[in-house]
């Protein structure tokens, strides 16, 4: 397995069997260019087989942090250990970067992203809510 970071479209819609959709070119090229927008994707064997995304966020008392933004593994090649590879090569990015801690959101019945995240060295942070504003589909 080899993990890269993504610097181009091209190589980001390689990937797109392993996004919910297919990646607008146009996202994909802002995500891409925006400051502290990070995307790693494992190969196996030259294949896309999973991402890993991350949004570095400043905050004026804090510095800054990294959140882990989506992780998705082709189905093809879950349970090899891909997710925990991609999720700590994330953390490894963030440290590097002087990030104060790195945090996801997981629903709390997702038993393999838990377990995932468990294995790369999250622990949980006492609970939380996710609330939403939602405006519909672009």
């Amino acid at each position: 397995m080899d993990i890269r970071r993504t610097t181009t479209v091209t190589e980001l819609r390689a990937a797109a069997h392993l996004f919910d959709a297919p990646p607008r070119a146009e996202w994909a090229a802002g995500f891409l260019a925006a400051d502290g927008h990070l995307m790693l994707i494992a190969y196996v064997d030259g294949v896309p087989a999973g991402f890993v995304t991350g949004v570095e966020m400043l905050h004026p008392d804090k510095g800054s942090e990294m959140c882990l933004y989506e992780l998705g593994v082709d189905e093809r090649f879950r349970r090899r250990g891909i997710g925990g590879a991609l999720t700590r090569a994330l953390v490894d990015v963030a440290r590097e970067r002087g990030c104060y801690d790195v945090w996801v959101g997981v629903e709390p019945d997702n038993d393999a992203a838990l377990a995932t995240y468990r294995s790369a060295g999250a622990v949980p942070d006492g609970g939380c809510a996710v609330l939403v504003w939602e405006f519909g589909t672009p």
